[in-house]
């Protein structure tokens, strides 16, 4: 007999598993969040789901050790529940950027998170642009790694923004994103040289690529504080690009990013996605959030089906391009 279907959602990004569950045609499995004075949480799931396959929707995002402690008091509660399978769904893993030994004596707490996780009785990871590729070789279970790349480059096509762009990437370590997101676009791309454009903005060399004349849109996975994006957009604008559009999967918006990303006249919109809670006093007039929500169905409705999901990594505009 096959196994039932449940989604839970935690206290991260509750507005997103109620987006995924609409999509999905099925309820959210209640849980029970408290929180003692001394800031420990307790969790009690609400309703059997013995022998059932659960989804655990919760970026590792926000404030990220409490976010990733809920994870984790959450599978423990599943598996003594006897859930036949427990997924976590990571639109966003924090501790992702450490994901190598920069300097001596320095942890790779990517991996870390990775090891905790299967520690715990984790069956299988799915997850939203990791910030590096090897990530996903952290772990020893099955990684389904989606993309944002599909949604993101649809925003162009259906405002059919396709002519005169030019995709860059704002510091060489994105180039490869940067090339796959302008592949889908069929445009050209380039790289900021970020070290150059920190000292300089107007100096020639802070260019790689041919940005002038051009519609350019700056790519990343994550914005953090905006001043990158801030810093690139200043670049090309200086390189004559006509326009900026700044571009992430994953809106942090550290500290006053939000305000430093609105008040840039040099960037017209900010376009990212919904794996991550933005609270409204970080939104502004030229934020555009795109919904993750579909995207992250489909990728639970395949894996309970034992489908395939390599097609989630294509964009429906230009599907011979895969990701």
């Amino acid at each position: 007999m096959k196994s039932t279907l449940k989604i839970i959602g935690l206290s991260t990004n509750a507005e997103l598993t109620q987006k995924i569950s609409e999509e999905l045609h099925l309820p959210v499995t209640p849980v029970e969040v408290k929180r003692f004075k001394d800031g420990e949480i307790a969790l009690r799931v609400l309703e059997s789901i013995r022998g059932d396959d659960v989804f655990v929707v919760s970026p590792i995002g926000g404030e990220v050790n409490d976010s990733f402690m809920e994870i984790m008091i959450a599978v423990d509660a599943l598996r003594r529940a006897s859930a036949k399978t427990i997924n976590v769904v990571l639109p966003y893993y924090g501790y992702a950027r450490q994901d190598r030994k920069a300097k001596a004596r320095e942890p790779i707490s990517a991996k870390l998170i990775a090891s905790l996780l299967e520690m715990n009785g984790v069956d299988r990871v799915v997850a939203v642009d990791l910030h590096a590729d090897q990530v996903q070789g952290f772990f020893d279970i099955p990684v389904d790694h989606l993309l944002g790349a599909p949604l993101l480059s649809d925003y162009f096509y259906s405002r059919k923004l396709l002519d005169n762009l030019v995709v860059v990437a704002p510091d060489h370590s994105g180039a490869g994103r940067a090339r796959r997101f302008a592949e889908i676009l069929g445009a050209p791309w380039g790289v900021i040289n970020d070290r150059v454009a920190r000292e300089d903005p107007k100096n020639p060399d802070a260019i790689v690529g041919h940005v002038s004349g051009r519609i350019a849109i700056i790519v990343d996975d994550i914005i953090d504080s905006g001043r990158r994006m801030v810093t690139s957009a200043a670049a090309l604008k200086a390189a004559g690009a006509l326009d900026v559009y700044a571009v992430a999967t994953h809106a942090v918006f550290s500290n006053d990013a939000a305000n430093v990303l609105a008040d840039d006249d040099n960037i017209r919109k900010v376009v990212v996605t919904d794996t991550l809670p933005i609270p409204e006093d970080k939104q502004f007039s030229k934020l555009v959030v795109l919904s993750v929500a579909p995207l992250l169905a489909e990728a639970i409705t395949r894996i309970h089906n034992n489908q395939d999901v390599g097609s989630l990594l294509r964009s429906s505009n230009n599907p011979e391009v895969k990701l």
